[in-house]
């Protein structure tokens, strides 16, 4: 973990403590495929709420290139989180194309006034308020990081 948290716990749940200790508060493999299941799209065509499909790391570093985006401050699977977001969120709307898209992770990942552990610690703020519980334990399965 970097630097210290602002929340206290009387007692973590059951796994979390593991996971920080294995990735700090960053997406691993498992925890980004978990999250991005949950994510919908509206489609315009149909009028129906879609789920994504997940693309693997490799995929979005190839959509971040064709941007001419490099990420400095990347760590794990956060860069893959939160391009699957502004795909969910954004995309086609104030994300308007594919070079707009990896422009928005990179401004994401790279905030210069940002912090590192900003979007694991953003989604996990999310599942609190939307009283999704995470089962820290499903996501400590050894996933190459």
């Amino acid at each position: 973990m970097t630097g210290q948290r602002l929340d206290i716990y009387e007692s973590f749940p059951p796994g979390m403590l593991k996971y920080l200790q294995a990735y700090g508060w960053h997406f691993s493999k498992k925890m980004c495929q978990w999250a991005v299941s949950m994510m919908r799209r509206h489609n315009q065509s149909t009028g129906k709420e879609e789920p994504l499909d997940f693309c693997d790391k490799d995929k979005i570093a190839d959509a971040l290139k064709r941007g001419g985006v490099t990420l400095d401050k990347d760590v794990a699977y956060d860069a893959v989180y939160v391009y699957h977001m502004a795909k969910a969120d954004y995309f086609k709307s104030s994300v308007a194309d594919d070079v707009r898209l990896a422009l928005f992770v990179k401004d994401y990942i790279d905030d210069p006034d940002g912090y590192p552990e900003k979007a694991m610690t953003q989604f996990y703020a999310d599942c609190i308020g939307k009283g999704i519980p995470i089962m820290w334990e499903d996501m400590l399965v050894e996933d190459g990081k």
